[in-house]
């Protein structure tokens, strides 16, 4: 495994590599479900590469940047023990040169759930991901459908600006008692830690519902919002029941379904979502016997 930080660096080993690439773009602090993009990858691609870069321009002024993990030694070990051919870990003036001014805005899409607490966000989510496209020239990228919202804007942004590649969306990774693997549940005290679950409950109480016949979307909010309430720790930023491609907030369900919420625990702010498509919902992967239940997706390809 090659290990670069420069951008001429990054460029010369990417020639040496076979195609398809499979790219899989990180912050670090890589955890099962980071990995398991990585073996997905492996699986289908003949190189693999991942960058690993905490990206100061998708942070605000109030955010923890300078909290964020940064266990660069172990995660390296991590990826050249999943077979990644090379990896990026550059630094921000290897990222962003000298009077950089030129942004990636989707504008519509950026606007709702995250970005209304979270103003230039996916700014710059989606500079960093275009540059890391163009770094590395990947044929497919692989995201985690825990940050749907994510997905949703860099799919835009792919379609609009024309990127030759395929987005791979992957199932989130759960702990056993549903919690969605994220970098920043490492910031949770033992008890915030058991409070957490709370999300994935919420979530599974509104898809019940969906389930149970309910079209109404305000009553899917509400029901999202009374599992919250129950939990002392557990502050609601938001409870949406939206349509999944324009993210919209849904009168009454008729087809498509993102349940997505952010709640904040102690300190820590987690987001969680499920998604319903025509194949049933997608509700993720528990990494050992827990409470996903019902029919499970793994989208491959464009969502």
């Amino acid at each position: 495994m090659k290990v670069v930080t420069t951008l001429a660096q990054l460029r010369e080993e990417r020639r040496t590599l076979p195609g398809p690439l499979g790219l899989v773009p990180t912050m670090g602090a890589l955890h099962a479900g980071h990995a398991s993009l990585v073996s997905r990858a492996r699986a289908e691609c003949a190189s693999v590469a991942a960058s690993i870069f905490v990206n100061p321009a998708q942070f605000g002024p109030k955010e923890d940047l300078s909290r964020y993990p940064r266990p660069l030694e172990r995660d390296i070990e991590l990826l050249e023990k999943l077979g990644t051919d090379l990896v990026w870990t550059p630094e921000p003036a290897d990222v962003y040169g000298e009077g950089f001014q030129s942004w990636v805005t989707v504008e519509e899409l950026s606007r709702p759930l995250e970005g209304t607490s979270r103003p230039g966000h996916f700014r710059g989510v989606a500079t960093v991901v275009a540059r890391l496209f163009l770094a590395f020239g990947p044929d497919r990228a692989y995201f985690g459908q825990k940050d749907a919202q994510q997905v949703a804007v860099i799919d835009r942004m792919v379609r609009d600006l024309g990127f030759p590649l395929d987005l791979v969306v992957c199932p989130t990774l759960r702990e056993p008692d549903g919690l969605a693997m994220s970098s920043r549940n490492a910031y949770l005290s033992p008890g915030e830690r058991s409070a957490a679950p709370v999300l994935f409950r919420a979530l599974s109480a509104s898809r019940e519902a969906v389930d149970g016949g309910e079209k109404e979307g305000e009553t899917l909010r509400e029901t999202m919002r009374r599992v919250l309430a129950r939990e002392l720790l557990a502050e609601a930023l938001y409870v949406s029941a939206a349509d999944p491609g324009t993210l919209a907030e849904v009168d009454r369900v008729e087809g498509d379904l993102l349940l997505s919420l952010a709640v904040r625990i102690g300190t820590t702010r987690l987001i969680d979502n499920v998604i319903r498509r025509a194949g049933g919902w997608d509700m993720g992967i528990a990494t050992a016997a827990g409470p996903v239940t019902g029919p499970v997706t793994a989208p491959a390809g464009r969502p």
